[in-house]
């Protein structure tokens, strides 16, 4: 064995739990920022704020996606989920008419259950992750593991049909957002405009 080689297996070996690096450190506490933004999306009670902390926690992972070295999927992230999607929402709910304050509708008698199926399903879903990659690593300081060739072949091999059911949940949540906006309510009175048309 050379003398690079040595001194890199024996780097590779000091380096362990109790002593991370500075993008470990980092990748933690973005992580702590994302997981609060995310629980302040779910449980505040004014939907224009739930929408804007999701763009903090969407935000957020795309920047645990360039901490891993995934630069395009992390600008995947950026230009879809919070350019796209959260704009999306934004428009809903301005076409639906939200209130911008407190909206007692937010708030739900199954909030326990609710929350129960939250914690059954992250454990869950902790559990699957953790033991499909007990004995994977990442090298953060080694080539680029989300680069666009890597990423657009698994994504147009393997991924095609779920990539475009979300274009058509898309569209549908848009459109529904429109039927929903045009909705006349019989219990709004008609203006004095309205009933000259009529006459």
């Amino acid at each position: 064995m050379t003398a690079p080689a040595a001194l890199a297996a024996s780097a590779a070996g000091s380096h362990g739990f109790l002593s991370p690096t500075g993008v470990e450190i980092a990748f933690l506490l973005v992580g702590l920022v994302t997981f609060g933004a995310a629980i302040v999306t779910v449980t505040t009670k004014q939907l224009v704020h739930a929408a804007l902390w999701l763009v903090v926690a969407l935000g957020g992972l795309a920047v645990e996606y360039l901490l891993l070295t995934a630069e395009f999927i992390a600008w995947v992230q950026v230009l879809i989920y919070v350019g796209s999607v959260v704009v999306l929402l934004l428009f809903g709910l301005m076409l639906t008419r939200a209130p911008i304050g407190r909206s007692p509708d937010a708030d739900s008698p199954n909030r326990w259950a609710a929350l129960a199926v939250a914690v059954v399903s992250a454990a869950a879903l902790v559990w699957v992750v953790v033991d499909a990659f007990r004995t994977t690593w990442i090298d953060l300081d080694g080539a680029a593991q989300g680069n666009t060739a890597v990423t657009g072949s698994v994504l147009f091999r393997h991924w095609v049909l779920p990539f475009e059911a979300l274009s058509v949940l898309l569209l549908a949540a848009l459109v529904g957002a429109i039927v929903l906006s045009r909705k006349k309510n019989s219990a709004e009175p008609a203006t004095p405009g309205a009933r000259e048309g009529q006459r």
